[in-house]
This record gives C-alpha cells, sequence and structure tokens, in this order.
C-alpha cells in the first residue's frame, strides 16, 4: 500500500476538546480540518465517586466522536497537552475495528486550524 492510498488523520485534543484533521478525498487530496468535537458539559455531581464517572464517561463519548469522522483509518498523529492523547490511543487498540491502526503521538499547546493542517501534514511527509 503506497503513501498516498493510506487513510491518514490528524487529531488534536485535550479532555475537552477534539479537532479532526483528514485528506480532502479520504486518501488522497490535502489536508482539511474534518470537524471539531468537545465534550458537553457536565452538572455538579453529588459524590468524587459519581464525578469521575462521569468524566470519564465524557471522554468516551468525545473519543466515539472522533472516531466517527475517521472510517478506516490505517495512519493517526495524535497531539495535545495532557493525558488525553495517550488514553485516546489506548481506547483504540482496546476497539476491534482501531486495534490495526498505526498511531503516533506528540505534546503540544493549543494551535489554529491552519497551524493544525500544516503539523499534520509534515507528520505523514
Amino acid at each position: 500500500m503506497s503513501e498516498k492510498n493510506k487513510k491518514q488523520f490528524g487529531v488534536w485534543m485535550d479532555s475537552e476538546h477534539a479537532s479532526i484533521v483528514g485528506r480532502e478525498n479520504v486518501d488522497s487530496g490535502d489536508f482539511v480540518i474534518l470537524a471539531h468535537e468537545k465534550v458537553d458539559t457536565q452538572v455538579r455531581n453529588s459524590s468524587e465517586n459519581a464525578a469521575n464517572n462521569a468524566e470519564r464517561d465524557s471522554l468516551h463519548k468525545l473519543f466515539k466522536n472522533i472516531t466517527a469522522h475517521m472510517q478506516n483509518v490505517d495512519e493517526l498523529h495524535v497531539t495535545g497537552p495532557g493525558v488525553a492523547q495517550e488514553q485516546f490511543i489506548k481506547y483504540l487498540r482496546e476497539t476491534p475495528q482501531y486495534k490495526n491502526v498505526e498511531a503516533k503521538e506528540s505534546t503540544s499547546s493549543k494551535m489554529s486550524d491552519e497551524n493544525l493542517i500544516e503539523y499534520v501534514s509534515g507528520q505523514f511527509n
């Protein structure tokens, strides 16, 4: 499989937001922003346990929303601050249809959509 036929995606994420980058024509063309996703705001919980469960569930929902934009992904580069990207890669490896994805990660601060597109393009060239 040549580099141009691989379905390549990039994601910038933290624990509350994600920007998903992919190619215009799924497996060819320039990289573009496919979507922005964010976690639903949580209401105050009565216990620490409930708060932890709600946080885990909202992050899991964010992961599902991200993967909805990445059909048949072959290669993925995930970047952002904190540990959300590590948790996302772990989620992918535990999900049957994504377990063979070649995933790489890096740490970065928030960047504009244009800078994210440029950054992801550089990761796959």
